[in-house]
């Protein structure tokens, strides 16, 4: 047995552009998860308001709805001058916020968050696309798995950094701090050694180009049925979450016992992200993403029994599971989609597959209220088994093509 298929760390970091790549998103994650959790608590303590503080991630939410069209500027110009672009105006807009130190300044900070993620939405679109031209295509699900990696390990690191640089020194330092990953993640896509072909000039406009990369990924046999069951599968995981403190409360814990579940939650993606491209290779895209689901199913619906050891067991389950379906989109969205689309493709793929999440927490943080979270939690189990069977089933002629 290779190396290849038994670690897929050292293919990625021996391949030179892949490792660049992985190092980028790694710098830059850091420094976005500090900044998370930080800003709203900068806002909290100015101001004294919970609902103000939650603006926070709204503000940097609300552009991915907007995926579908801020896909298509990153199909309009190569994708490494993007990317340092994008890099260069975060850095230089998060040094804006080294003032703000009173209620009546806010307004500042909101607003660099929603370029933010605006900015955000644009860069993921362009990295996917340039990822798919700087990595061979059989690294991409092990990149695509040890992003997934590298992205919950910042969550499990970045934001006790960033608060504990905030609680020292301000949010102004924090700031600072994801302003210089920004510069050094600039740094990186510059080495970046690939062959970009100059875009054509865009036909149409730009309602018909935003349409034309919908129309690629709703008409792909492969890919429909993967960004349903994401999308789906995502619904399901935002209202699983909305209970996590019912589920606490009902093993008789405090509330802060959730960040032991979310640690645990974690660590399952951390290993789920390190295991994903040998599992991708041996079973392909729809029954690695099936798999994923129906662990997902049962660790939600056991969840119910209120004891210590089943919860931890499910979280980390929950986390090993949930990933399954998110890489078998992206990779198959890499390697199924022409370049020239590939931008606003990967932006609609994420809006359709993440905004439901957040739908799903929203409904579940409503429900919670109203019925007993372990029949809520069974049948969100039952619901995910159904939204894995299919991509257990025999695919189309084209499909069976697309996914050896």
């Amino acid at each position: 047995m290779t190396t290849k298929t038994t670690w897929p760390l050292l293919p990625v970091l021996h391949d030179r552009e892949a490792g660049l790549c992985l190092a980028a998103v790694v710098v830059s994650g850091f420094g976005t998860s500090a900044l998370w959790l930080a800003s709203g608590v900068w806002v909290k303590d100015l101001t004294g308001s919970d609902g103000l503080a939650a603006l926070c991630m709204l503000a940097m939410w609300l552009p991915a709805l907007a995926g579908p069209l801020l896909g298509t500027v990153a199909d309009r110009r190569r994708r490494k001058p993007v990317l340092i672009g994008v890099n260069v105006l975060l850095a230089a807009l998060l040094l804006t916020l080294v003032g703000v130190d009173a209620p009546g300044e806010l307004w500042l900070l909101y607003a660099v968050l929603f370029v933010y993620g605006a900015a955000g939405v644009v860069h993921d679109a362009a990295e996917s696309a340039l990822v798919a031209t700087a990595v061979g295509p059989e690294l991409l699900g092990d990149f695509n798995g040890l992003r997934m990696t590298a992205t919950e390990g910042m969550k499990l690191l970045a934001p006790l950094a960033g608060a504990g640089l905030y609680a020292a020194y301000g949010g102004a330092r924090v700031a600072m701090l994801d302003a210089a990953t920004f510069v050094l993640a600039t740094g990186l896509y510059a080495l970046l050694r690939v062959q970009e072909e100059t875009p054509a000039p865009p036909s149409g406009n730009r309602r018909e180009q935003t349409a034309e990369g919908a129309r690629h990924l709703w008409g792909h046999p492969g890919l429909r049925p993967l960004v349903v069951a994401g999308g789906a599968t995502m619904l399901f995981a935002g209202l699983n979450g909305a209970l996590v403190y019912a589920v606490v409360d009902d093993l008789g814990h405090s509330p802060a016992y959730a960040g032991v579940l979310y640690a645990v939650q974690g660590a399952g993606s951390v290993v789920a992200g390190l295991l994903s491209g040998p599992a991708l290779r041996r079973l392909g895209a729809r029954r690695f993403a099936a798999y994923g689901i129906a662990l997902l199913a049962v660790a939600v619906a056991l969840r119910a029994v209120p004891s210590d050891l089943p919860a931890l067991v499910c979280s980390a389950a929950i986390g090993a599971g949930l990933p399954a379906v998110l890489i078998a989109t992206l990779t198959s969205v890499q390697r199924e989609t022409p370049g020239p689309l590939l931008g606003r493709v990967t932006a609609t793929a994420h809006t359709l597959v993440y905004t439901p999440n957040v739908l799903g927490l929203a409904a579940g943080a409503a429900l919670v209220e109203l019925v007993s979270h372990r029949l809520v939690l069974v049948a969100l189990g039952a619901a995910l088994l159904v939204t894995a069977a299919p991509l257990f089933q025999r695919p189309s002629r084209a499909g069976a093509a697309f996914d050896r």
